[in-house]
């Protein structure tokens, strides 16, 4: 299965453009269906707003946006291309904007939506969805930041590391990349360490 990028959570970020109030918001999400669910939840939260403008896309489905009363093409699809840019899927995108008396004009509009999602995916951060080898990778403690760093290099993520008489690193390794892993391991520690597989898993793990 083809490896995809999704948000790394729910986050919210606040802009403030002459005295109008954007609160961007940015969801992950499976599902059209949820994703409509969650944009009407923050219509209700956000009754009062002038404007709830969204995007979403859907992973192998739908692409879809509003203005929500703003003028065309100045909230919706600058948003939709905030995630479009960042390879984004399965990701719902509202911007709340509270009026704050002063027109800000196309171009205005244009960069404040643009900015409020562009804050709001960079506060949920990215995970990228795929098949992953769990290892365990024992060492001692003094080679355990160096075999950090290797792992990183190769694409890896070290969820946890146990600590007792030595150090054992639990790595989430790309799964197309794991012999390659393991055989750059042992030679790096001069065959000292070799990594083991202790099962396989395909889910979100967060990157940035």
């Amino acid at each position: 299965m083809e490896d995809y990028l999704v948000p790394g959570g729910q986050a919210q970020a606040e802009y403030i453009e002459k005295k109008s109030r954007f609160i961007g918001q940015v969801f992950p999400v499976t599902t059209e269906q949820e994703a409509k669910a969650t944009i009407e939840r923050v219509r209700r939260q956000h009754y009062d707003a002038r404007h709830n403008c969204w995007c979403y896309i859907i992973r192998n489905g739908a692409e879809r946006y509003s203005d929500d009363g703003e003028p065309q093409g100045t909230a919706g699809i600058p948003m939709l291309e905030v995630l479009r840019r960042q390879n984004m899927t399965n990701c719902v995108c509202v911007v709340t904007r509270y009026f704050g008396g002063v027109l800000l004009g196309a171009g205005g509009l244009l960069r404040a939506y643009t900015k409020s999602a562009g804050d709001a995916l960079t506060a949920a951060g990215t995970s990228v969805v795929r098949p992953w080898s769990c290892m365990d990778v024992p060492c001692s403690y003094s080679g355990a930041e160096r075999l950090k760093t290797e792992c990183a290099a190769m694409g890896g993520i070290v969820e946890d590391v146990e600590y007792s008489s030595s150090v054992t690193l639990k790595v989430l390794i790309p799964t197309e990349t794991e012999a390659d892993f393991t055989a750059r391991i042992f030679d790096i520690s001069g065959g000292t360490v070799t990594p083991l597989q202790t099962g396989e898993t395909h889910r979100a793990v967060r990157i940035k």
